[in-house]
């Protein structure tokens, strides 16, 4: 079994006893919250012609180990922000990566609080419509949907319910028929996963494999194995209009410097 299997199957096991009907009724109740907060394609799609940030809030994986484990969410949340970060992401898988939804509940109250305006991802593993009302109860503008991970139909009923409540969805690739399933669900933001989920090695080779072969109307995501300002620049180089960064920017001493090295790529 690889990882990702693993992780699925776990996931499934995990949010068994929350599953239930979800009405379209029910969903687009939601969207009228979701519409108040920041949106997460409007702000990775910048105007300047700069590379977005999108940084991340991770204690922990199965391919790194222990990151940061005793990081507050919302402190490293509030750094990001105040760092000018385009949006954040917030790991909410507790077995594999040490999140929690609450963690997604508390920055969103934070930011919000704050006054500061950075839209937030709900980064998990989605199976099912359920996830997408706690996202948005979490105060969350954009869930994530890994391609590989999925059938067909679990895709469309995820995007439908993201569209239906009003957010944002980032169709997660590893390889070029994943692309070609992504595109034909409806996606129009792309993240190639530079980390091979199944056996966790990293390349950001595959960054320029792949994100030429996604149409320039979507927005395309270089995902994972970026450190430097020069691996930024390998990513924006073949087309990436965004950077999901979070191992770099969980270590370094400094995360502003960091963010404004990306962003003057």
């Amino acid at each position: 079994m690889d990882k990702l299997t693993e992780i699925m199957a776990w996931k499934r096991q995990e949010i068994a006893s929350r599953v239930r009907h979800v009405p379209a009724s029910e969903l687009e109740a939601l969207a009228p919250s979701a519409e108040l907060r920041p949106s997460f394609h409007r702000a990775i799609d910048r105007m300047d012609g700069r590379l977005a940030v999108i940084s991340e809030m991770k204690r922990r994986s199965p391919s790194a180990g222990a990151i940061s484990e005793t990081t507050s969410a919302v402190a490293q949340a509030e750094r990001y922000a105040r760092a000018h970060a385009d949006a954040i992401s917030v790991l909410t898988d507790e077995k594999f990566f040490g999140g929690t939804l609450d963690d997604l509940t508390a920055v969103t109250d934070r930011l919000d609080s704050e006054g500061l305006r950075v839209p937030c991802l709900r980064k998990d593993f989605m199976v099912h419509p359920i996830q997408v009302v706690e996202a948005v109860q979490a105060g969350a503008s954009a869930i994530l949907i890994i391609v590989r991970a999925l059938t067909d139909d679990e895709i469309t009923d995820l995007h439908d319910a993201a569209i239906l409540a009003d957010l944002d969805a980032i169709f997660e690739v590893h390889s070029e028929p994943e692309i070609e399933r992504a595109l034909r669900a409806g996606a129009d933001i792309i993240g190639v996963n530079n980390r091979d989920l199944a056996a966790f090695k990293t390349d950001l080779a595959l960054s320029e494999q792949l994100i030429p072969l996604i149409p320039r109307n979507v927005i395309a995501i270089s995902e994972s194995g970026i450190f430097t300002a020069a691996d930024a620049a390998r990513a924006k180089a073949c087309g990436a209009r965004a950077i999901l960064v979070g191992e770099a920017l969980m270590r370094a001493p400094d995360p502003a410097a960091l963010i404004a090295e990306f962003h003057a790529v």
